[in-house]
């Protein structure tokens, strides 16, 4: 474990700002309270993958895995399609046999007979952890391949066990009476996800077609429920009785940050979001946030956060600024509430309004108007304003 002193150094001899703040927390003092409140067994790793600092707890005990192991699943899937052994265009047909309960989309919404190509059975296995198609996938690819390939890169840990909710068709029966589905390490994970952001697995190509898939992943309880909107996160996660992993990459301001925090004999079992593995995830997801992104560094180093979690320059009182949507915006620190003078530079739109509000008072142009009897007046102009921002704003989504 690194004290803020190396880091510091690391940044300096890297060439990179430093990216923390002067007191000396370390990621241990950040997250350990966390574990420690938690009521069940946790493994936790942290890497910044620019500066190399990091933190493991208890990464590399063998843990469950729960359908995060579709990550692993996923990668064997795409060296076999790399090495000409399976096609992610061939087409494959949903019967009524392959479906399985539990997560995803096709057992519920598909019919029987439905066709679409591998690579979107692999996607639904990610975006959805869609049991149904992580069974199809595994139909293509070997039940045993993920776990010889692991083994290849020098993870013996990290095995898919099974077909999901199809216990009779176990490889590895032990480690499925003890982990259920998958196991595998916290520090596997997070060498996984190394390799993934520097297109070390299969290809480059391949890489990123594996990270955009991630980025889609849809559970929102575990690391994007407290990130600051806008942060971008690719991953995956598991959840099944008292088990809740997750692992992944966080892009942020200061670099990009591989986390894996694995659980499991969570004292709450309840398939509720605020779960206390789901929220054991989040917290720890938010604080290596901040421990990486100090507000003092994202208020003075790389600027302030807008409400959408993106970071925009400082600007002096009455400069105009860009902000990341390019819309621009006037900032005006003045020590009334006039709407201003005619000295007081705005927007064609705003200037045309003004003109309006003038003419509608009776006032002269010069003559400045008092805010509240701006937004008290009930102007055809401010509803058509309002009209033209929520158009750009639907435009945008």
């Amino acid at each position: 474990m690194k004290t803020l002193h190396w880091i510091v150094l690391i940044g300096l001899f890297a060439g990179t700002p430093a990216i923390l703040t002067a007191a000396e927390a370390t990621l241990e003092s950040v997250l350990k309270p966390l574990v420690d409140a938690h009521k069940g067994k946790v493994a936790i790793a942290v890497k910044h993958l620019d500066t190399g600092v990091s933190y493991n707890l208890n990464a590399t005990e063998p843990m469950p895995t729960a359908s995060l192991i579709k990550l692993a699943v996923m990668i064997e899937t795409y060296f076999q399609a790399a090495d000409h052994k399976i096609d992610l265009a061939k087409t494959i047909t949903l019967k009524k046999a392959d479906k399985v309960p539990g997560s995803g989309i096709l057992t519920y919404h598909f019919s029987d007979g439905t066709t679409f190509p591998l690579v979107d059975a692999v996607h639904l296995m990610i975006v959805y952890s869609d049991n149904t198609a992580t069974n199809l996938v595994l139909d293509q690819i070997g039940l045993d391949s993920t776990a010889k390939r692991m083994e290849s890169l020098g993870m013996p840990n990290t095995k898919i066990h099974s077909k999901v909710y199809r216990r009779d068709t176990s490889i590895f029966p032990d480690r499925s009476k003890k982990f259920g589905l998958g196991s595998t390490t916290a520090a596997d994970m997070i060498a996984l996800c190394e390799k993934l952001h520097k297109k070390e697995l299969v290809s480059k190509e391949a890489c990123e077609a594996m990270l955009e898939h991630l980025k889609a992943c849809d559970d929102k309880d575990k690391f994007p429920r407290f990130l600051p909107p806008g942060v971008k996160v690719a991953f995956k996660t598991g959840s099944v009785d008292e088990i809740r992993t997750a692992a992944g990459i966080l892009y942020t301001p200061a670099g990009p940050i591989a986390l894996c925090v694995l659980t499991k004999d969570n004292e709450d079992k309840r398939y509720a979001p605020d779960n206390a593995g789901n929220r054991l995830c989040a917290q720890v997801a938010r604080s290596v946030y901040d421990f990486f992104n100090p507000p003092q560094a994202r208020k003075k180093g790389r600027g302030r956060e807008n409400r959408r979690g993106e970071t925009c320059r400082s600007v002096a009182p009455g400069r105009r600024r860009e902000n990341p949507r390019g819309v621009r915006s006037r900032v005006q620190n003045r020590p009334d509430d006039r709407l201003g003078d005619s000295s007081t530079r705005f927007e064609p739109r705003t200037i045309r309004h003004r003109r309006i509000l003038h003419a509608e008072l009776g006032r002269s142009q010069n003559e400045p108007i008092r805010s509240r009897s701006f937004f008290s007046m009930k102007s055809s102009f401010y509803k058509e304003s309002s009209d033209e921002i929520s158009r750009q704003v639907e435009a945008r989504a």
